[in-house]
């Protein structure tokens, strides 16, 4: 448990000192089992200029298991449902999924923000939006572009949902 803390310690100061491009991450309060997130959108996506808020949960057996992270702001994506989980190989576990003890919620970050930018439309959680990805990219775009507008451009948390 202390090399657990420990560990969830020195993630923080390297969250705080050099965070990855376009993140900022934090612990809700003194809680290290229950982190905040912000994505900015990558410049020329259609996800570019949107702010996007996440809840990062670390599990008991972190760092031997992967932590859960969803998205709270609402966004048009093939591999985000509409509850904010995220269909990403790092976040499961062996045999189906690449999570290693190795990673870090730095590393987590990178690629849901790269995941973000590059949906992966082969394994998808919303099937309708993947085809609509696959064949009908122009009508994708404008939905994600209109929905990125719409909830993604507030950094006040309250503002990430519709009502």
């Amino acid at each position: 448990m202390a090399q657990r803390i420990k560990r969830l310690q020195k993630e923080c100061q390297q969250l705080k000192e050099s965070p990855p491009a376009g993140v900022t991450c934090w612990p809700e309060g003194d809680n290290l089992e229950l982190f905040r997130a912000v994505l900015r959108g990558e410049e020329g996506t259609v996800y570019s200029g949107g702010i996007f808020h996440l809840e990062v949960e670390i599990p008991e057996r972190y760092p031997f298991l992967p932590p859960k992270v969803r998205f709270l702001t609402k966004v048009y994506h093939p591999n985000i449902d509409s509850a904010g989980r995220i269909c990403l190989d790092l976040l499961k576990m062996p045999p189906s999924g690449s999570w290693r003890p190795l990673h870090n919620i730095s590393s987590v970050l990178t690629s849901v923000r790269l995941l973000l930018s590059s949906p992966n439309p082969d394994d998808p959680l919303m099937i309708d939006i993947a085809e609509e990805y696959q064949f009908r990219r122009p009508q994708y775009e404008a939905t994600a572009k209109e929905w990125t507008a719409q909830y993604a451009q507030s950094d006040n948390p309250e503002a990430r949902q519709p009502s």
